[in-house]
């Protein structure tokens, strides 16, 4: 498992290694499973994907949203066929959330309530986050610790549960990991924190001058979709309704990016298992994965 923050190099890194280990890779990133997400969500290019098999990567459309428990039966089945034929794979991506349910497990709580899941919506888009984060705070404290608080989406889910239930939904979510066929080698990228903004906000430079601009317009009429509800989009999709000029929502785009590759580094540095390196050291990384596969034979 290669995790890391936003622009950190986890694509480049993957590529590496996948070919140094003659494997494929698997990707747990929740925003490039969309294949009209090209550029902003950071899809590998054409000659990355190339050079060594993808999976999960721009396989689907948007409005076909994966949730992470989907996600882990799908992932694992994959996995199930490839270790057919490959001793490692290599699984790649910046969703702890879905690196978790991939390799953990996780409970996809059968509750669906409508009236509260409208309620909860509206009442986001009427007030932004905060009521749906006071709600939170109030009715679930413990999932309020774990749960990304900027993520509107998953505060919505959790309420509905709750509203349904009466219960927290930290009640339901599950306590013991799964069994799994396989074992897991984490490995994560550290990067110095002046670095890694500088490269964020040099590659947002570089999604505008792709076209990522155009490309959110295409989607603008579909910027309801729970795909597209996230950064990059939906600061374009604030400018093209007229809330403030292209400039401004570029710098958004600049510091809310910096602000999510935080909230990822604060979930993996919460996994005791990662063992972080700086991105050159590749060949030591692949020392350790030697070492891990021969524990195993």
């Amino acid at each position: 498992m290669v995790v890391g923050p936003t622009a950190s190099g986890k694509t480049a890194l993957a590529i590496t290694l996948a070919q140094a280990l003659s494997t494929e890779i698997i990707s747990f990133d929740s925003r490039q499973f969309y294949r009209e997400l090209l550029i902003g969500a950071a899809i590998p290019s054409a000659e990355e994907l190339e050079q060594v098999k993808h999976h999960f990567i721009a396989d689907r459309s948007f409005n076909e949203h994966l949730s992470a428990g989907a996600f882990e039966r799908e992932s694992n089945e994959r996995l199930a066929t490839l270790f057919q034929t490959k001793k490692v794979v290599v699984a790649v991506g910046g969703s702890g959330l879905f690196a978790q349910a991939m390799v953990d497990g996780f409970d996809d709580i059968v509750v669906k309530n409508e009236a509260s899941r409208a309620h909860w919506r509206q009442q986001f888009e009427a007030n932004g986050l905060a009521p749906l984060q006071e709600s939170l705070l109030a009715r679930d404290p413990a999932y309020a610790t774990q749960v990304d608080m900027q993520n509107h989406q998953r505060l919505i889910r959790a309420l509905e549960v709750i509203d349904s239930t009466g219960q927290p939904y930290s009640h339901f979510r599950l306590r013991t990991k799964k069994n799994r066929p396989y074992r897991t080698l984490w490995l994560g990228i550290d990067l110095e924190r002046s670095l890694l903004h500088e490269r964020i906000d040099q590659r947002v430079l570089q999604m505008i001058e792709a076209g990522l601009e155009a490309e959110a317009r295409s989607l603008y009429p579909f910027r309801a979709a729970e795909s597209l509800i996230t950064v990059g989009y939906r600061e374009l999709f604030a400018h093209f309704g007229g809330e403030y000029p292209l400039e401004e929502a570029v710098r958004l785009i600049q510091r809310n990016t910096r602000h999510f590759a935080r909230r990822q580094l604060t979930w993996f540095r919460k996994n005791e298992q990662i063992h972080w390196f700086e991105p050159q050291q590749q060949e030591q990384m692949l020392e350790l994965i030697r070492s891990f596969e021969s524990q195993a034979s």
